[in-house]
């Protein structure tokens, strides 16, 4: 009996990461005022079906995978409720409290910018500028809030990238050929 194919996890986790990051980006660079979207974009494709996707990477074997999408996904939805609590006067957090949250977020990317470095150019490039992306927010968050349209352009950058491995995954898969090419590790 042929063992039966299954469909890679990744797919989703990036398309959810990918598009929820750009959505808010949309808001951070002052093109979107409401953050109505990414509320609901941030409980449903970036957080919850990046959870799911995340869940799906353990099966895999895949800890990197397992750990970045079930750890963004909880983070989509969690600025999400942040957004929604802000909204409702329900534990607000201030412009501060919002720059350790995100300082906090940018330590965890740190360790997986780490080990992104050994798997492809692509996630590597993908990391390092969401790695940049979290500084330049975590600054804007302490005193420097001309940064925040900076990093809404970087960070559709990051999205473009995160879209490219998602991209790649299908096209390749579908063409039966490495259309899209990932690259050398950097390290």
């Amino acid at each position: 009996m042929a063992e039966e194919k299954l469909g890679n996890p990744a797919v989703v986790g990036l398309g959810g990461f990918g598009l929820t990051t750009l959505v808010l980006q949309f808001h951070n660079v002052g093109w979107m005022p409401s953050v109505g979207p990414v509320v609901w974009l941030g409980l449903i494709f970036g957080g919850l079906a990046q959870m799911i996707a995340g869940l799906q990477e353990m099966k895999t074997g895949n800890n990197f995978g397992y750990c970045a999408f079930t750890g963004f996904g909880a983070f989509w939805i969690a600025l999400a409720f942040l957004f929604l609590g802000n909204h409702f006067e329900v534990f607000q957090a201030s412009t501060t409290d919002v720059g350790w949250f995100l300082i906090a977020w940018t330590l965890f990317t740190a360790i997986l910018w780490v080990g992104s470095l050994r798997i492809h150019g692509a996630m590597a490039f993908t990391f390092t500028t969401l790695l940049i992306g979290f500084i330049l927010l975590d600054l804007a968050h302490f005193g420097l809030p001309e940064l925040t349209v900076v990093a809404g352009y970087e960070l559709m950058i990051c999205a473009g990238a995160a879209w490219y491995m998602m991209a790649r995954i299908i096209l390749n898969e579908i063409y039966g050929r490495d259309l899209l090419p990932a690259g050398k590790p950097w390290i």
